[in-house]
């Protein structure tokens, strides 16, 4: 006989149930070689509501066990900013993770749906977080290691407990490969890019360090913001705080020298986000920052050969002058002629962005993981 299912509401990092829900996807994928975990302090930072987005938001976070061991994970959220600008009501879902048992994911997602049911909320999508990072939840693709947080690995069964609940697809995002060594551009795209370069009113100036990118973040995402507006229902305007903090996160990660800016006439107007993959050393990690974790980070640096594209963007008035062919440029500046790089990992791409995914087909990309948000009434 099967011990019974409880949920509990977590309140905080702290105490039994805070902890527990951190630890969960720990134990839950201890041994597996494709799940990366985030680091345990940037969950604590949403569980005490210190992340900048719980100014405009609010959430509710759930654990169950099986008897009297941990058995899922949910949280629930309801952000105005999203509401407000989309006209609607909407609640979310996010840090979803569970064992292959539909009672238990039944029982995490009824407590999700009457409280947000509970804020007035008409529908639901998710999983759906903070931010713009790790949207959906991974149905084609198993056998491929996450991409550090950004898009993350979850069991098989993950897909059909949420239909199971009644959703639906409501759009996927896709990750597409690309072998360095064979990534070129038509030549008429690299011609245009080298004209506009000629003509000066372009340029690519270099990062050096992470403190000029954080100093750059408020321009960043003012592009982000008037960009991806068109990206349809995952998107609000991020606030200068949330814009901060996305930064901050990004920077554990980042090599200033693969985030490239384009400039025009002192404006900057797009921008291409390359990170290298440090997903074995945060493997390694567990999650947990250590004076060791951080110099394995800092060698993982020089020992990986895998290149990942999360971001790219211009504003509309410079797409017409060679923008667009400047920002492909700098990517086969990046993936083909750095040699430490074998592997091109381009994540996040929505499969309604028709005219970005032909581009890097064209680029000789291929879709080999497949993340997907869902829809339900409630």
């Amino acid at each position: 006989m099967h011990e019974r299912v409880t949920v509990e509401v977590v309140e905080s990092s702290r105490g039994p149930a805070g902890r527990q829900f951190v630890d969960f996807p720990h134990q839950l994928y201890r041994g597996s070689s494709q799940w990366v975990p985030q680091f345990r302090r940037d969950i604590r930072i949403i569980l005490e509501r210190k992340h900048p987005s719980f100014e405009r938001a609010e959430a509710r976070f759930f654990l169950a066990r099986r008897g009297d061991r941990p058995a899922g994970t949910i949280g629930a959220i309801v952000n105005a900013a999203y509401n407000e600008y989309h006209h609607s009501r909407t609640g979310h879902f996010h840090f979803f993770d569970c064992i292959d048992d539909r009672e238990v994911s039944h029982a995490l997602f009824e407590q999700a749906f009457e409280w947000l049911r509970g804020r007035g909320m008409e529908k639901v999508v998710g999983p759906y977080g903070f931010g713009f990072m790790g949207m959906g939840a991974l149905v084609e693709g198993f056998e491929h290691r996450a991409v550090m947080t950004m898009m993350a690995y979850n069991g098989p069964w993950y897909g059909p407990a949420i239909e199971a609940e009644g959703f639906l697809k409501l759009r996927d995002q896709l990750s597409m490969y690309l072998e360095a060594a064979n990534f070129r551009l038509p030549d008429k795209v690299r011609r245009v890019a080298e004209i506009a370069l000629k003509r000066g009113s372009f340029e690519v100036p270099e990062l050096r360090t992470k403190r000029e990118l954080i100093r750059r973040a408020p321009a960043i995402g003012h592009i982000y913001n008037q960009t991806f507006s068109a990206h349809g229902d995952e998107f609000y305007p991020l606030s200068e705080k949330e814009i901060r903090q996305i930064t901050s996160d990004l920077a554990t990660v980042a090599d200033p020298s693969l985030i490239k800016l384009l400039v025009c006439r002192g404006e900057i107007a797009g921008f291409l986000l390359g990170f290298p993959d440090l997903s074995a050393a945060l493997q390694r990690s567990h999650g947990r920052i250590t004076p060791w974790g951080i110099i394995d980070l800092l060698l993982e640096y020089g020992r990986t050969r895998w290149l990942i594209v999360n971001g790219a963007a211009i504003l509309p008035r410079y797409q017409r002058l060679g923008g667009n062919a400047l920002l492909y440029y700098m990517l086969e500046k990046i993936a083909s002629r750095n040699k430490r790089f074998v592997s091109v990992d381009a994540v996040q791409i929505a499969e309604t962005t028709e005219l970005m995914l032909a581009d890097m087909k064209t680029l000789g990309g291929s879709i080999y993981k497949v993340h997907r948000i869902f829809e339900r009434p409630l």
